[in-house]
């Protein structure tokens, strides 16, 4: 009797320790299925995100800024590659991206230095999004304002959406000059308009400060469309008229649209963290912990 009891306890405590292992097991395969690494498809590389976010904040912005301006787009440059399906390419038509070696030419001696930081900000904001209505937002962003920030629909047409507001950019001008100035010559300007005068006339603006339309030789063109053509920094101009040349003198840089990203570093220069930045740059979105 003795010998049957002490077999029972011996296959008990093996059951029991089987019963252990299998848990364990278990337990370590389901963390291997959950600890997916994303993958981003840029141009016909297949790039691990977290490796493109740091590659995009490379190109995108300077690396010497505040922490919590380099969250803020870490956050805006996560959440648009989710927006866009992980589908992107590496120009600014997506996001500029830059390899390891694009930043070694970049960046120099610190460039051990400046991706440790990019690290930080990837990894202290690691999952975070931003969202609206259930939707990943277009997470627009820019260089520099002249002041404010533009309505999506008052510089890229099409419907208004409802956290691409305008609103004022005050720090932007804290952290570096504004106003650009470039000059053409008559005839470079009849050259680009395909006219035979060039004359300047019936100007108006958005609110922003932008200009909306203005009259170029009789013909009606949008501020955007004389950005474009003239190559200038910002569809917010003025223009100078000499008697052998124009000068135009630009206030911020890129469409304005979204986030300024000098606007976010004069935030954080002042205290503020990056989901204060995003919040007020995004009017009314979500900021959201995802899990792969």
């Amino acid at each position: 009797m003795k010998k049957i009891t002490i077999k029972i306890s011996i296959l008990l405590i093996l059951f029991v320790l089987s019963c252990l292992f299998y848990k364990q097991d278990k337990e370590e395969f389901f963390v291997e299925e959950i600890e997916v690494e994303e993958m981003v498809y840029c141009d016909d590389q297949e790039i691990l995100l977290d490796d493109y976010l740091l590659g995009v904040v490379a190109g995108e912005m300077p690396a010497s800024f505040e922490l919590e301006a380099l969250k803020a787009q870490v956050v805006a440059s996560r959440t648009y590659v989710y927006s866009r399906e992980m589908q992107v390419d590496a120009t600014t038509l997506s996001q500029v991206y830059l390899d390891s070696q694009d930043q070694q030419v970049k960046w120099g001696d610190n460039y051990e230095l400046y991706v440790t930081k990019i690290q930080q900000a990837i990894e202290e904001t690691k999952g975070v999004v931003l969202m609206y209505e259930g939707d990943y937002i277009s997470a627009l962003f820019f260089s520099y304002s002249n002041g404010y920030t533009e309505n999506n629909e008052d510089y890229f047409n099409g419907e208004a959406v409802s956290y691409l507001r305008s609103v004022e950019s005050p720090y932007d001008s804290s952290v570096r000059d504004l106003e650009t100035t470039v000059s053409f010559s008559k005839d470079e300007l009849v050259s680009i308009f395909n006219v035979s005068e060039i004359v300047f006339s019936e100007i108006s603006y958005y609110d922003s400060g932008r200009v909306a339309s203005i009259c170029v030789s009789g013909e009606l063109y949008t501020g955007r469309e004389v950005r474009e053509l003239l190559g200038l920094d910002s569809s917010d101009f003025i223009i100078d008229e000499g008697n052998l040349e124009y000068q135009f003198i630009c206030s911020g840089y890129g469409h304005g649209v979204g986030m300024s990203q000098y606007g976010a570093q004069g935030m954080a220069l002042v205290g503020y963290d990056y989901e204060e930045i995003v919040s007020y740059y995004y009017s009314g979105v979500e900021i959201v912990k995802i899990e792969a």
